[in-house]
């Protein structure tokens, strides 16, 4: 799969920002955003607020794996607990 990295301008805090990030992260990014009921450069605004010395393009990365990572742990627990629930019975 080749997602060549893209370079979009976004608005964060009122400031005009360039970002690169693969296709795949940008369309990650959106959905959360869209789950979130906030706009893109809200959303990178919070990410930007929160980083920590990594440039804004790795600290977008990062926050899009630990979503979906917290995502699969909450699905795999979902599942562990209603196998013991089924085992119970």
């Amino acid at each position: 799969m080749n997602s060549p990295v893209v370079k979009r301008s976004i608005v964060i805090a009122g400031h005009k920002t360039s970002v690169s990030l693969e296709d795949a992260f940008w369309q990650a990014l959106k959905e959360i955003a869209s789950d979130r009921e906030m706009t893109l450069s809200e959303l990178a605004g919070t990410i930007d607020t929160g980083r920590h010395k990594a440039n804004l393009s790795s600290a977008i990365r990062l926050f899009v794996l630990d979503h979906y990572r917290a995502q699969n742990r909450r699905t795999t627990d979902t599942r562990a607990a209603a196998s013991v629930m089924r085992a119970d019975r």
